[in-house]
C-alpha cells in the first residue's frame, strides 16, 4: 500500500491511498472460494456449485465488500502510522482521473478528513471566576411556606369591587383602529389580579370593578410584545366582569402539613422537611451557576478551533433532540428545522468537550466509584425510598455513565477553582429561586 499525506488547512488533511489490484483480486477469489462451500443453488448439491456461477452471481457484491474493507483497513493503518487523530468521519472517494493516468495495477483513493486540534490548557491562575453564594435563613423558609399556601388558595364569590389577589372572570375584546384582532378577545377568561399574567394596564382596568360592571379602556402594547401584529400599537378594549372571587389561604395547621406529605401533621417536621428541600435546591442551583462560570471561563481562556465535522455532527444531534422534544409534546414537525439556529450552541458544546477531555486526561480527573455513589445517594435522599432509587441507577449502565459524566464535571470545577482567582458573589435567595 502506497500512502501520501497532504495538509489542506489548519485541521484538514488528505491521504492518497493506492491499493494493489492483485491484493484485491486475491481476497475476492479467497472469499468466493469460501462461499462456494456453503452456497445453495437450484440443481446443485451444497458445495458443488461451479465457481464460475458463484463468481457471476456474487462476484460484484464480494468485490465491493473487499474494496470497502481494504480502504478502511489501509486508511486506519495510514493514520496510525502518521499519528493522526481523526475527528469525525473521513470522506473517501476514488482519485479523480485528472490527477493521474488510469492504472489497472492499483485502486487509488483520496481520503479527506479533519484531525483533532492540539489543546494547551496553560496556567489557570489568571482565570477570574465569580463563585455564587446564597444563605438560607428562617425568613426564606417562612416565605417558602407562604408560597406553598398561596399555591393552595381556594376562591369564593365576593360581593364587592375587585382588589389585588382576587380572581376575576371577564369577557373582553380589543380592536386596533376599529379592527378586532386575533387573540384580542375571550369569554369567561379568568386571572388573578397582581399575579402578573396580564399586562399591567389590563389588570389596572379590571381592579375596582364589581360583578356585572363594564368598561372601555385603551391599552398600548409593548414594542417587544410577542404578538407582532399589535406590538407597539394602542388597542381599545371592551371588558365586562362576570365574577369576582376572594382567595382564602389554607390554615397553617396539621391538616396543611398532612397535605404536604407529613403523615403525623407535625408542623415542626414540615418546616424541617421544607428546609431540607430548599437547601438541596439552593445547593443544586448554586452548583449549576458555579459550573457554568467555570465552563465559560475555560472557553474564554483556552483557544480552540473545533473541527467543523464535529460541529456538524453536534448540530445533527441537537436537531434530532429538538424533533424528539417536539414529538413528546405532541407537536407535529412537518417543516425542516433550520440548522443555523443550532450552529453557535453546537460549536460551544464541541469546544467545551475538547477542552474538558484534555483537562481530564492531563490531570487525571476521571470519575471515581465513590464519587458516583455519593451523587446517587444525594439524589436518592429526595425520594420516599432512597434504596430503590440507588438500585434503579445501578441497574442501567447508561444511567451510571450519565452520573459519571456529572462526577467528571465536578472534578473539573474543583480543579479549576483551586487554581483560579475566585471571588464570592452573593445572590439573594429570592433572585436565585426565581431563575430557571
Amino acid at each position: 500500500m502506497a500512502v501520501t499525506e497532504s495538509t489542506l488547512g489548519a485541521l484538514e488533511r488528505r491521504i492518497d491511498l493506492s491499493i494493489p489490484a492483485a491484493e484485491i483480486e486475491q481476497e475476492v477469489a479467497s472469499r468466493l472460494q469460501r462461499m462456494s462451500r456453503t452456497i445453495r443453488m437450484q440443481g446443485f448439491r451444497p458445495g458443488k456449485v461451479p465457481m464460475r456461477m458463484v463468481a457471476s452471481t456474487y462476484g460484484p457484491q464480494v468485490r465491493s465488500e473487499v474494496i470497502g474493507d481494504a480502504i478502511q483497513r489501509n486508511f486506519s493503518t495510514a493514520v496510525n502510522q502518521q499519528k493522526l487523530r481523526v475527528a469525525g468521519y473521513p470522506r473517501i472517494e476514488p482519485k479523480p482521473a485528472a490527477e493521474g493516468a488510469a492504472n489497472d495495477a492499483s485502486f487509488d483513493f483520496v481520503a479527506t478528513f479533519e484531525i483533532y486540534p492540539d489543546i494547551v490548557i496553560g496556567d489557570l491562575s489568571s482565570l477570574a471566576i465569580q463563585q455564587p453564594r446564597t444563605n438560607v435563613g428562617d425568613a426564606d423558609i417562612d416565605a417558602t411556606i407562604e408560597t406553598l399556601r398561596r399555591q393552595r388558595v381556594t376562591y369564593s364569590p365576593a360581593a364587592r369591587a375587585s382588589a389585588k389577589d382576587d380572581r376575576v372572570t371577564v369577557d373582553f375584546r380589543g380592536a386596533v383602529d376599529g379592527v378586532y384582532f386575533d387573540g384580542g378577545s375571550a369569554t369567561d377568561f379568568t386571572f388573578v389580579l397582581g399575579a402578573g399574567r396580564m399586562l399591567p394596564e389590563f389588570e389596572t382596568a379590571a381592579t375596582g370593578m364589581s360583578e356585572g360592571d363594564s368598561k372601555t379602556f385603551d391599552l398600548t402594547f409593548p414594542a417587544d410584545y410577542q404578538g407582532k401584529d399589535v406590538a407597539g400599537k394602542t388597542a381599545r378594549f371592551e371588558m365586562t366582569v362576570k365574577k369576582v372571587e376572594a382567595g382564602t389561604l389554607p390554615v397553617l395547621d396539621a391538616e396543611f402539613a398532612r397535605s404536604l406529605g407529613v403523615a403525623d401533621g407535625d408542623l415542626a417536621r414540615l418546616k424541617a422537611d421544607i428546609r431540607g428541600n430548599v437547601e438541596r435546591e439552593v445547593k443544586k442551583r448554586l452548583a449549576s451557576q458555579e459550573k457554568n462560570a467555570v465552563m465559560q471561563g475555560l472557553i474564554e481562556k483556552v483557544p480552540v478551533d473545533p473541527p467543523q465535522s464535529l460541529v456538524e455532527m453536534e448540530v445533527e444531534r441537537l436537531i434530532e433532540q429538538a424533533r424528539a422534544d417536539l414529538a413528546q409534546r405532541g407537536v407535529k414537525q412537518d417543516m425542516p428545522i433550520p440548522r443555523d439556529m443550532f450552529n453557535e450552541q453546537a460549536r460551544r458544546r464541541v469546544t467545551l468537550g475538547l477542552i474538558l477531555a484534555e483537562l481530564v486526561k492531563s490531570e487525571s480527573l476521571e470519575a471515581k466509584p465513590e464519587q458516583v455513589r455519593a451523587i446517587i445517594d444525594e439524589y436518592a435522599q429526595s425520594y420516599e425510598d432512597p434504596t430503590e432509587v440507588v438500585r434503579w441507577y445501578y441497574s442501567d449502565k447508561k444511567r451510571i455513565s450519565e452520573v459519571e459524566a456529572l462526577a467528571v464535571e465536578d472534578n473539573v470545577v474543583k480543579h479549576v477553582l483551586a487554581r483560579a482567582q475566585v471571588s464570592v458573589r452573593d445572590i439573594p435567595f429570592d433572585e436565585l429561586m426565581a431563575r430557571s
